[in-house]
C-alpha cells in the first residue's frame, strides 16, 4: 500500500458552487451499472429537530400510513384530522405554520412587486377549478416568476411514474369543486416528500399568491387544474418560504420526491459509456436532468439552436433505433427531452420536430417511441448533439423503500447508509490539509465481497453519497451550505484492530479515492473498486465546522457497512496511580471530620470548600486573565438555612480556620495521587461559596470562582446511596481519591497549564480516566460541556467525568447478567437518573 508523509500530503482544495447553478458537481470514475435495489440499513437521526411534520411510513404497494407514535407533540399537522374538524366547522382551512402573508413569500427584505400578491382560493381564480384534469402529465407543469425550474424538472419526471407519483401526490386529496365548503371539500391538501431517510406529510390550504387574477409561480397548461400549484406550496412549506426554492438543483428535488440518489456529470468530464448508462437508467425508472450553463447576463438566454441556458430540462427516453440511408445503415443513439416550459422553445436541429432526419425511421418505429411533433417544450435529439450543446447531467436511482423497486426482481442496488454530525472539538475534523484533527471525523467501513456480475475487470461499482442536512430550510438565518467532500481507504483486518482508525494510518496511507469539496448540499462520486474493505471519511473543508450529515451507499454487489466507531465500556484508568496509602486516608478522614460538622456528614456546600481550596491553582489558572465568551446570569445569594445539623451560622471562614492546618498534607495527598503541582493554601485566604441557584458555570462569572454548585450537587449524587444529599466518610474518601486522579489525567491533557484542554482532546482525556465513548456519546457531551470554542474547562472535565462514573455505576449495578443490558421500572429510571 502506498505510503505518504505529511510533506508530501496532497492538499485538496475546495470549490465554490454558482450562484444560481441548477446543478451540483461531483467526480469519480464512472461506469455503467444496473439499477437494482434489494437491503437498505439506516442509523437513527441524531437529532430530531422540532418538526411540524408527520412522520410517514409506506408498505410495499406505496401507500403511506403516519407512524404509530403515542408521544407524538401536539403541534405536529394531522392532515385527516384537520380536514375532519373544518368539514365539521363548515369551514375552509387556513394554515396558521405557512399564513397567506408575506412571511411565507420572502427570507430577504421584502420586494415591491409582493405588495400586489392576493392570495386567493383555487375557485375564487376560476369557477371550474379542479385538483387534475384528466389525470397527471408532464406536460401540466409551467414555471411561474419564481426561479424553480430546477423543482419543475423533477414534477415533471415525477408525473411518468404513477406509482412513485401517488407517494408524494397522495390519491385522497379533496377534488376541487367549485369550493363548496362544508360538503365535500375542506380547502386542506397534503403532500409527502422525503427528508434524510425519512418521509413528512406536508399539509397546506388551498390559498395561492396571485396577481390580477392569476397564479404568480407554478400553474397548469389547463387553465383551471391547480395540483401543481398546490404541490410546490407544499415545498416551499417545507423550506420556509417560496423564496427559498429560488435557485437549486433537480437532484435535491428528485431525491426529495423518490428518496432516491442522484450522481451528476459535467459533459466534458463523462464517461465515453454515459448513453449506455442513461438507457438502463431509463428502462430502471432512474430520474434525469440536464442543463446548459448560463454566463453572466445570459441566464435563460435562448441560443440559436432553441435551447434555454441556465435552465433544467428532464430526459424522458433513451433509445438507440434502427435508421437506413442511401448511404448508412445502421443505429443512432436518441434522446428524448423537455423543457418544463412547455411551449414552443425547443431544439431546433437535427432529429427536432418535423426535421428531415425522420423520414429514415420506419414508422413502426416511430410509433414504439411514442413520436408525436407538437409545440410541449418535448423534443428529441441525437446523443452527438446532446454532448455538444449541453453542459451536464444529473440522474436519481430509485431507492429500496420505492415500491418499483421492491416490485421489480431485475433492481440490483444495494444501500447502506447512516445519519452523523460534525461537532465542534469532536468530530468536526475538516479534511486531509488537517492531519492532526482529520482521523476525529467520522469514520464508515464497507466490504465489497464480489465484483459486479457482468464486469470484466472484476472490480465493484460504488456510489457514495454524502448529504448535509438542513441548510436550505434555515437559508431564512443566513446559514448556507458548507464546503464538504469524503475519501476512501484501503484497509485490512490489521488496521480495524483500531477503532476508529488513528491519525498514524492517515498520515501513512494514501486515500484509493475521493470526491471534490463543494458547497453544495450533496456531493455524489462514483467509483470502481477491487473486492476488499473500505474507511470512507466524511468531512467539511475546514475544522470545527458543524453540521449534520447523511452518507449513503448504492453498490451492485452486497456490501455490509458499519461505523467504525469505539465499543462503549469502563475500564483500569491509564498512566494514573489509582492506589491511596493509608496515610493518605486518614488525612482525609481528618479533613472530614473537620468539614462534616455536627451531622457527620459532609453536604455539597462543604464539598465545595473542600474542593475549590485543593483545586484553588487550577481553578485560577482557567481564569488568570481569560474572560469566557459566555456569561451567565446570577442571582441574589440564597438564605442562609439549617440542613441536618450543621449550623449555618457557622461563617465559612471560621470552618476555614478550623481545618486550615489540613491543608497543607491535603495537597501532598492530591500532588502523590494526581501527580499535580497544586501549592500549600495561604492559611486564612477566604472563598466564597456559590450560591447562584442559575449559573451552571462559575468560572464565567469572577466573582464566583470554583466549583458550580451544579458540580458539586452531582459529586455528592454520584456517591450518595440513601438520597439524604449527604456523603459519609467512605464516600467522601472515594470522592476525592476519584477527583484526584481525573485531575492527574485532566493535568496529561492541559499541555500549556492553561486549566482547559483543547478542542478533540475531551476523548482521550476520558480514555485515560478509564472511559471509552464512542462519536455519538463525546457528540454529546461537547454539546453539554464544550466552550464555543471547544475546550473543556476543568470544572466541565470534573462535572463531566462525575456524570459519566454515574451513569456506568448506575448501568452496571442492573446488568446482573453481563450482557450490556439493564431493566429499570419507570419509577426506577426516573429515580435514578434525576437525581444524579
Amino acid at each position: 500500500m502506498p505510503v505518504i508523509t505529511r510533506a508530501n500530503r496532497p492538499n485538496e482544495e475546495p470549490l465554490k458552487a454558482k450562484r444560481g447553478h441548477t446543478t451540483q458537481m461531483s467526480a469519480g470514475s464512472p461506469t455503467m451499472t444496473s439499477s437494482s435495489i434489494t437491503t437498505t440499513l439506516v442509523k437513527p437521526t441524531l437529532h430530531q429537530s422540532r418538526t411540524r411534520f408527520m412522520p410517514i411510513e409506506f408498505d410495499r404497494n406505496g401507500r403511506g400510513h403516519p407512524k404509530p407514535d403515542p408521544q407524538r407533540p401536539a403541534y405536529v399537522q394531522d392532515y385527516y384530522k384537520l380536514r375532519t374538524d373544518c368539514l365539521r366547522a363548515g369551514k375552509l382551512f387556513e394554515d396558521p405554520e405557512f399564513p397567506a402573508d408575506d412571511s411565507s413569500l420572502h427570507f430577504s427584505p421584502l420586494s415591491s412587486r409582493s405588495a400586489q400578491y392576493k392570495w386567493l382560493r383555487p375557485h375564487e381564480i376560476s369557477p371550474d377549478a379542479v385538483f387534475d384534469a384528466d389525470g397527471f402529465s408532464r406536460f401540466d407543469i409551467q414555471q411561474g416568476l419564481l426561479g424553480d425550474c430546477w423543482l419543475l424538472a423533477a414534477a415533471a419526471n415525477l408525473t411518468t411514474f404513477p406509482v412513485l407519483f401517488s407517494r408524494v401526490v397522495p390519491d385522497d386529496n379533496d377534488r376541487i369543486q367549485g369550493g363548496r365548503i362544508g360538503v365535500d371539500y375542506a380547502g386542506i391538501f397534503h403532500f409527502r416528500f422525503w427528508r434524510f431517510g425519512q418521509w413528512y406529510d406536508v399539509v397546506v390550504d388551498d390559498r395561492l399568491p396571485t396577481v390580477r387574477g392569476q397564479l404568480v409561480y407554478i400553474k397548469s397548461s389547463t387553465k383551471h387544474e391547480f395540483w401543481s400549484a398546490l404541490l410546490e406550496k407544499a415545498y416551499a412549506k417545507l423550506f420556509g418560504s417560496y423564496e427559498a426554492l429560488s435557485g437549486g438543483s433537480a437532484s435535491e428535488a428528485m431525491e426529495d420526491f423518490t428518496g432516491g440518489l442522484t450522481e451528476g456529470y459535467e459533459m466534458k468530464d463523462a464517461p465515453d459509456s454515459l448513453f449506455e448508462m442513461i438507457e438502463k437508467g431509463c428502462n430502471n425508472f432512474a430520474m434525469f436532468a440536464c442543463s446548459i450553463e448560463a454566463g453572466a447576463g445570459e441566464m435563460e438566454q435562448v441560443t440559436a439552436q432553441g435551447l434555454v441556458k441556465g435552465h433544467a430540462y428532464s430526459i424522458t427516453k433513451a433509445q438507440a433505433v434502427d435508421i437506413e440511408t442511401p448511404r448508412v445503415k445502421g443505429k443512432i443513439q436518441l434522446l428524448r427531452l423537455r423543457n418544463p416550459w412547455g411551449n414552443e422553445n425547443e431544439w431546433n436541429g437535427a432529429w427536432s420536430d418535423k426535421s428531415p432526419e425522420w423520414r429514415f425511421i420506419s414508422e413502426d418505429t416511430k410509433r414504439s417511441i411514442g413520436l408525436t411533433f407538437e409545440v410541449d417544450g418535448e423534443f428529441w435529439m441525437s446523443f452527438p448533439d446532446f454532448r455538444k450543446y449541453f453542459d451536464r447531467i444529473e440522474m436519481c436511482h430509485l431507492s429500496p423503500d420505492c415500491p418499483i423497486a421492491l416490485q421489480e426482481s431485475r433492481f440490483a442496488w444495494r444501500q447502506c447508509a447512516f445519519e452523523g454530525e460534525w461537532v465542534l472539538g469532536s468530530t468536526a475534523g475538516g479534511c486531509r490539509n488537517y492531519p492532526d484533527t482529520f482521523w476525529h471525523n467520522p469514520q464508515y467501513v464497507i466490504r465489497l465481497d464480489d465484483p459486479d456480475a457482468d464486469d470484466q475487470e472484476k472490480l465493484c461499482t460504488l456510489i457514495v453519497s454524502l448529504i448535509q442536512k438542513n441548510r436550505r430550510s434555515k437559508r431564512n438565518k443566513g446559514i448556507t451550505c458548507l464546503t464538504i467532500g469524503f475519501a476512501i481507504y484501503r484497509v485490512e483486518p490489521a488496521d480495524l484492530q483500531r477503532k476508529p482508525l488513528p491519525r498514524e494510518f492517515f498520515t501513512s496511507h494514501l486515500s484509493v479515492a475521493k470526491s471534490t469539496f463543494i458547497n453544495l448540499r450533496e456531493v455524489t462520486c462514483r467509483f470502481r473498486l477491487p473486492p476488499g474493505s473500505y474507511v470512507i471519511i466524511p468531512s467539511t473543508f475546514e475544522p470545527n465546522e458543524e453540521g449534520e450529515f447523511m452518507i449513503r451507499v448504492f453498490s451492485e454487489c452486497a456490501a455490509n457497512m458499519q461505523e467504525n466507531d469505539s465499543a462503549i465500556g469502563v475500564g483500569t484508568p491509564k498512566d494514573v496511580d489509582a492506589g491511596v496509602t493509608d496515610a493518605q486516608r486518614a488525612t482525609m478522614e481528618r479533613l472530614f471530620i473537620e468539614v462534616a460538622g455536627e451531622d457527620g456528614e459532609v453536604d455539597w456546600m462543604e464539598l465545595k470548600l473542600v474542593l475549590d481550596r485543593c483545586f484553588r491553582e487550577d481553578i485560577a489558572k482557567a481564569s488568570r486573565g481569560i474572560s469566557r465568551t459566555y456569561q451567565t446570569r446570577a442571582t441574589a445569594p440564597e438564605k442562609q438555612q439549617s440542613v441536618s445539623g450543621t449550623s449555618a451560622a457557622v461563617s465559612q471562614t471560621s470552618l476555614e480556620r478550623g481545618i486550615c492546618g489540613v491543608w497543607t498534607t491535603l495537597q501532598n495527598l492530591f500532588r502523590d495521587i494526581a501527580g499535580g503541582d497544586n501549592s500549600p493554601a495561604v492559611n486564612g485566604e477566604r472563598s466564597e461559596l456559590m450560591r447562584s441557584e442559575n449559573v451552571s458555570q462559575v468560572n464565567a462569572d469572577p466573582s464566583n470562582p470554583g466549583f458550580s454548585k451544579d458540580a458539586c450537587r452531582a459529586m455528592v449524587a454520584m456517591l450518595d446511596e440513601d438520597g439524604s444529599g449527604k456523603l459519609g466518610l467512605t464516600e467522601f474518601q472515594k470522592l476525592l481519591a476519584d477527583i484526584a486522579r481525573w485531575k492527574g489525567v485532566f493535568k496529561q491533557h492541559d499541555g500549556d497549564e492553561s486549566g482547559r484542554i483543547s478542542p478533540f482532546e475531551l476523548r482521550a482525556a476520558l480514555q485515560s480516566a478509564g472511559y471509552t465513548l464512542n462519536n455519538h456519546i463525546i457528540n454529546m457531551l461537547m454539546h453539554r460541556y464544550g466552550s464555543k470554542e471547544g475546550e473543556i474547562w476543568f470544572d466541565d472535565f470534573i462535572t463531566c467525568a462525575v456524570k459519566i462514573r454515574t451513569m456506568f455505576d448506575i448501568f452496571k449495578a442492573r446488568d446482573v447478567s453481563n450482557r450490556n443490558e439493564a431493566r429499570f421500572t419507570l419509577e426506577e429510571w426516573i429515580s435514578k437518573t434525576i437525581y444524579s
